[in-house]
């Protein structure tokens, strides 16, 4: 494009988006975005996904950021649009995901009169994105995508908004050179940080690695877990990190989140030298900040985070070494090996430990979901994708699921209900020939249901598991902890799922008993289209380990 071409600001943006290599964009389409959307129309190598709600094409462009590294790119109309979609932008915050979100606005001429559908987003995005900005001149418009590319991916990744005015992409102006495509950055380990954690090493006896954060790739993935192999090093996953590490490697030794083992527990307490690389231990992964006392652990600590500023943040570690996750694991690998037969035993026992808690336990009523999950993870193949949201249900995922392949775990760390839905339509749509499998409750599924009318238009052949209590039952949970036999608005009256998922074009099934399950799923995935099961599970299983009126009768007597 040259300077003399004169071209609207709608048609600077796409192409710019083609000169960052973007291939889809999730969305739902408005009046603001319209010269956008004219411009795709001759832009066939940009594939956009029609979505039913914007918190579903949010959260699909954070899954798409996951799942690539590269910026997930989510398009939606001003006000309500952009209200919606800032349950994905939050989770892409928590979660480290580059992401962009690009919202339509009122025109230039308009704003500060609180025009129809007017908010200011850098006040409203301010403190869950990494930048915030509107763009007034077509003419930046390429410096400000260029911007954008470069603060989702780079350092800690993250997600970034930009507003754009209705008449700013309407209107001609000389078209602008293009800029040069994105280059993501992290920082890397200085030598003497390396040296001093290799001493550290040298003395230590029960040293843990927990891994997690944004910036991982496969190869990354693979570096850890040669540099632990050659080391005997333990390896825990962070709160729904968990294929940041293969499952079934001998120095893997489970997940350190929502219902750890307390074994896991006790041997982060105990541990001699914690090694946090790309965590940010926060609250779910840290037990509600009670493994490690604040702002001075009593176990040595090394953090290993590429975003300086949270170095220190909670944790005070004796080595903080300010580098990405994987500059680090390069860097290690070609450290010289240590004696790791010192500790050999630790992360042998720490495994055998992780293989115990990882063994189905039995729950009240007919449905076993460890039987469906031990099921699963021997027939599934390991580039299988399972997404899920948020819940009690999950807790069945977690802990009996074994993660093989990177990228095999989409969940949000934000704990936000209604992500799995939607991130297994992006999964499948950037790997169409690799299993994507959702978790659902029944509670979570009515977030974004809707999006299964996604999956049927662009023929995404996803299965989506429906576990359903009749409640939301992380809530019911903690009111019998704390206010045993007094529910209250936690009882759900649903639909026929099985048969919703057939209204909208899908195969859906209805499962009661753990016996049929196998069969169920084998028709779901023979059916040639998106798949819904519905499990119905006993409302007493609350947890893999516990039951409501266990819960009531322990807090009734306290």
């Amino acid at each position: 494009m040259s300077e003399s071409t004169l071209a609207n600001g709608g048609r600077i943006l796409v192409d710019q988006l083609v000169a960052e290599g973007v291939d889809r964009i999730f969305g739902v389409p408005g009046e603001s975005y319209l010269a956008v959307l004219d411009a795709l129309y001759d832009t066939p190598e940009v594939t956009y996904h029609l979505c039913r709600q914007e918190g579903g094409a949010a959260m699909m462009a954070d899954a798409y950021g996951k799942l690539t590294g590269r910026p997930g790119i989510c398009f939606v109309t001003r006000g309500p649009g952009a209200t919606s979609a800032s349950a994905g932008v939050h989770i892409a915050f928590q979660d480290s995901t580059p992401m962009i979100l690009f919202i339509g606005q009122v025109g230039r001429g308009m704003t500060e009169r609180e025009a129809f559908q007017e908010i200011d987003y850098r006040r409203m995005y301010g403190e869950m994105a990494k930048w915030v900005a509107q763009i007034d001149d077509a003419a930046r418009i390429p410096e400000m995508v260029s911007r954008a590319f470069h603060t989702a991916t780079s350092g800690r990744p993250g997600p970034v908004v930009l507003a754009l005015p209705e008449d700013m992409l309407s209107a001609p102006v000389p078209a602008p050179l293009l800029a040069r495509p994105y280059h993501a950055s992290a920082g890397a380990p200085e030598p003497h940080l390396m040296a001093e954690l290799w001493r550290r090493l040298q003395r230590a006896r029960r040293p843990l690695v927990i891994v997690g954060g944004g910036g991982w790739s496969a190869e990354a993935k693979a570096e850890l877990e040669s540099f632990a192999a050659a080391n005997s090093l333990p390896v825990a996953a962070s709160f729904r990190c968990q294929d940041y590490f293969d499952n079934t490697h001998p120095c893997y030794v489970g997940q350190v989140g929502i219902a750890i083992d307390p074994r896991l527990a006790a041997r982060v307490r105990e541990t001699d030298l914690l090694i946090l690389l790309g965590s940010r231990f926060g609250e779910m992964t840290s037990g509600g900040y009670s493994l490690m006392k604040i702002p001075n652990p009593d176990q040595p600590l090394v953090h290993v985070y590429p975003d300086a500023e949270e170095l220190g943040r909670v944790y005070r570690p004796e080595l903080a070494i300010h580098a990405g996750s994987a500059a680090f694991v390069r860097a290690a690998n070609a450290m010289p090996a240590l004696d790791g037969s010192v500790w050999q035993d630790w992360t042998a026992a720490a495994h055998a430990d992780y293989l115990a808690h990882n063994t189905p336990t039995t729950i009240p009523g007919r449905l076993q979901m460890g039987k469906v999950m031990d099921w699963l993870r021997e027939t599934l193949p390991p580039e299988a994708i399972i997404t899920n949201g948020a819940g009690n249900y999950t807790g069945w995922v977690h802990r009996f699921y074994r993660f093989r392949h990177f990228r095999s775990q989409l969940a949000p760390t934000s704990g936000s209900m209604g992500y799995g839905l939607p991130a297994a339509v992006a999964a499948k749509a950037v790997h169409p020939d690799r299993p994507v499998v959702c978790f659902a409750g029944d509670g979570c599924f009515m977030m974004h249901g809707q999006e299964l009318a996604t999956a049927v238009q662009y023929g995404l052949n996803i299965i989506v598991i429906v576990v359903n209590n009749a409640s939301l039952g992380t809530i019911r949970m903690h009111q019998e902890n704390h206010y045993p036999a007094r529910v209250s608005a936690t009882d759900l009256v649903n639909p026929d799922f099985a048969a919703l998922a057939r209204a909208y074009g899908a195969h859906g099934e209805l499962v009661e008993d753990d016996a049929d399950f196998a069969a169920a799923f084998q028709r779901a995935q023979a059916s040639g289209k998106p798949a819904l099961l519905e499990l119905r599970i006993d409302p007493e299983a609350i947890t893999p380990s516990a039951t409501l009126s266990g819960l009531r009768a322990k807090a009734l007597a306290k």
